[in-house]
């Protein structure tokens, strides 16, 4: 796949969130291992099932700041950069075994540029995990998992890269010095943040498509 450049940023329409470290914690595991783990504070005004329709409609549009774009920029319209479909479900669309080309770069810095496509194994009104497996092992996961609260829904995102394995460091290592490089355990907390962040103003407009932004 070709390296696709940063897009010019979509106007912000919405404050983004800061980070709270009481909320963070990343943790260093035997072998390379590497865990981070958000616990976001509570999305007003948010459901689950506003949740599992957007991560089953991710590759559609909306209107935001007055135009037409990828719902997935405006999820984060400084960092995004494209969502792509690679296979689709068995049942069709974005749920359950599909596979989701994601490429962004975190603070828009090309140092934390991803560009990785992940096999979607779960999603549900609990939430969604994405997956990489090299030969059946899992060397990343990232899992969103949300629940209803009084009118908002509790949020906690968990990646893991890695796996557990000894016989895996070096494959751990490559990914810790080459793809999840030094320095982007931070900006991916900031960039997780932000996004969730931002589904307080956009799943509820997204209840009201009539509605010019």
């Amino acid at each position: 796949m070709s390296r696709l450049p940063l897009p010019q940023p979509l106007r912000m329409e919405y404050p983004l969130r800061t980070v709270r470290e009481d909320r963070v914690s990343v943790q260093e595991f035997p072998h390379r291992r590497l865990r981070i783990t958000i616990d976001h504070e509570p999305l007003q005004g948010v459901t689950p099932e506003m949740l599992l329709d957007w991560f089953s409609h991710i590759g559609e549009t909306m209107l935001y700041a007055g135009q037409t774009v990828p719902r997935y920029r405006a999820w984060h319209p400084l960092d995004h950069i494209h969502w792509e479909l690679v296979r689709s479900a068995p049942g069709g669309g974005a749920g359950e075994g599909a596979r989701f080309r994601i490429v962004e770069a975190m603070g828009r810095d090309e140092r934390f540029y991803i560009d990785s496509v992940d096999r979607v194994e779960k999603l549900d009104l609990t939430g969604i995990r994405l997956v990489l497996r090299i030969a059946g092992v899992m060397f990343f996961q990232l899992e969103h998992t949300w629940s209803r609260a009084e009118n908002a829904t509790h949020y906690t995102s968990v990646m893991d890269v890695g796996a557990r394995s000894a016989l895996a460091l070096p494959i751990n290592t490559y990914l810790r010095s080459r793809v999840f490089v030094p320095g982007m355990e931070r900006a991916w907390v900031k960039h997780n943040v932000e996004e969730v962040g931002l589904f307080e103003h956009l799943l509820p407009a997204l209840q009201q498509p009539a509605i010019t932004r």
